[in-house]
């Protein structure tokens, strides 16, 4: 890992916090699916909640990734670098937004898995926007990928509801 001058406490933190509390530096393969985890503990939390503090997190943990995955770009000094996943595990529960996840628990590996394939694929304009610089680039990106999982999410979580009980 190249450290740039002035190594202090924010950058530190700020590379711990973007690779997944280190999940991302230790993983050898798929650093980012792997430091995603933390951000099935975080919907969990966020899913116990009223709709609007969702929504509330959601949008804070988004703008707060922003200059947390920046700081650990320059300090790792590549742009976008693998290791970086706070753009994954900070927006993850975005994906979950308004599903009964501990009533469901089935719920939790299909969220992670299609939010794992869209930030993958990334569906326009997912992908023309990484192209962006610094942190915003790292994470508007995984915010529309985001968006796009949630709806696929909800259209599997109701569609599976309506086929347990179809309507009269």
């Amino acid at each position: 890992m190249r450290i740039i001058p002035g190594n202090t406490f924010w950058q530190k933190l700020s590379v711990f916090v973007a690779t997944g509390f280190g999940i991302g530096l230790v993983s050898p393969i798929a650093p980012g699916t792997a430091g995603s985890l933390p951000g099935v503990l975080l919907a969990l939390w966020v899913t116990q909640q009223h709709l609007p503090l969702q929504i509330l997190v959601c949008v804070g943990a988004t703008f707060l990734a922003i200059p947390i995955c920046d700081t650990a770009e320059a300090v790792l000094g590549k742009k976008d670098d693998g290791r970086i996943c706070a753009d994954e595990w900070m927006l993850f529960p975005i994906c979950t937004i308004g599903l009964p996840l501990m009533r469901h628990l089935w719920l939790i590996p299909l969220c992670f898995v299609v939010a794992r394939v869209c930030d993958i694929i990334k569906p326009p304009p997912a992908r023309a926007l990484q192209e962006l610089h610094g942190g915003t680039g790292i994470v508007i990106d995984d915010f529309f990928a985001s968006l796009y999982a949630l709806a696929i999410n909800h259209a599997c979580y109701w569609g599976f509801l309506t086929f347990l009980h179809p309507p009269a």
